[in-house]
């Protein structure tokens, strides 16, 4: 509820977006995926998260189909959705899934001259310790703990050591996704190899702000081109949002900032229109709950076989921007 209380109507937000391009964008998202090479009479499981509609996407299920029933659930502690699936003896040796969404996602932008103007705001004792605290590869005390501080020496207001921490982030971290350790959103890895992918530069981000007292949590879903209006999408995007009681939740994307210099400040308090979010939170159990530990991130079908996490699965994500000729 909080998250809903804390914005004001999209529109008004629209004239701040600078560089952020269009305001909204309408398009459908397939998300499909095959389980390989099952063997006859084996306990399968599945489970793959469900987009669902918030203040800046809205989602219609147009529609899903699979080779096995499909249950809608949700898992309680971030409230993800989630699509369920099990067979107690396989019979054939592949399964098929795909969900067809229509989504018209808005831009989210909470900085700015144009910005919601809100009397102070706060979280649930609840929600405050959950994005406080540490994930498992999150630390908050430590090296992370220890960049923090000499990041936002000198800085009072959780907003501008927030700004203080994008910075470093933005300033030391490389987009790079060689070698070995990088995408498991490891902020250790992070501190140290000082490159990676989204994951590793936002696991950063979240434990050197959570360090300095600043609710933070991760996102994640998918990136659509804004260069292209169809096509195939080969893996996903996450992002961040921390909380500063002026203005609520506050969106960043330091790595399209990384990737885009131009819109370093644009992307310190907005998400632009071009992705689809499915998940937030790390160290997720599912519901049911899985036989293995807690996932890392939740983006991708999770499958268990005799109660064993099983990889062979293969996906096929694409979308399709609405009303444009292709």
């Amino acid at each position: 509820m909080l998250r809903a209380i804390l914005l004001s109507p999209l529109p008004v937000l629209v004239l701040a977006s600078g560089l952020s391009g269009q305001s909204e964008r309408h398009f459908t998202f397939h998300y499909g995926f095959t389980v390989q090479g099952l063997s006859a009479g084996e306990k399968v499981q599945i489970w793959f998260p469900a987009a669902h509609s918030d203040p800046f996407q809205e989602v219609k299920v147009l529609s899903s189909k699979g080779d096995l029933p499909l249950k809608k659930t949700h898992e309680p502690d971030f409230g993800n959705e989630m699509y369920y699936a099990s067979a107690s003896k396989s019979k054939e040796p592949e399964l098929q899934f795909e969900i067809v969404y229509e989504v018209v996602r808005h831009e989210h932008l909470t900085l700015g001259i144009y910005a919601p103007h809100l009397a102070e705001v706060s979280l649930s004792p609840k929600e405050d310790k959950r994005y406080l605290s540490p994930d498992v590869l999150v630390p908050v005390t430590g090296l992370p703990a220890e960049l923090a501080a000499k990041a936002a020496e000198g800085q009072t207001a959780p907003l501008d050591k927030a700004r203080a921490i994008y910075d470093y982030v933005f300033a030391t971290m490389r987009y790079d996704k060689t070698g070995a350790g990088w995408g498991r959103g490891d902020a250790l890895y992070a501190c140290n190899a000082k490159k990676g992918n989204c994951t590793d530069f936002h696991s950063l981000f979240i434990a050197m702000a959570r360090s300095q007292g600043i609710p933070a949590r991760f996102e994640i879903g998918f990136p659509l081109p804004g260069e292209n209006h169809s096509g195939e999408i080969p893996g996903y995007h996450c992002w961040a949002e921390f909380f500063e009681p002026q203005h609520g939740w506050i969106p960043v994307d330091i790595s399209e900032a990384w990737k885009h210099p131009e819109k370093k400040d644009y992307f310190f308090g907005a998400h632009d229109a071009n992705r689809i979010q499915f998940t937030i939170g790390r160290d997720l159990e599912l519901n049911p709950r899985q036989a293995g530990r807690p996932l890392n991130y939740f983006i991708y079908p999770y499958v268990e076989v005799g109660g064993e996490e099983y990889s062979n699965v293969s996906t096929a994500f694409s979308f399709s921007d609405v009303g444009v000729a292709h």
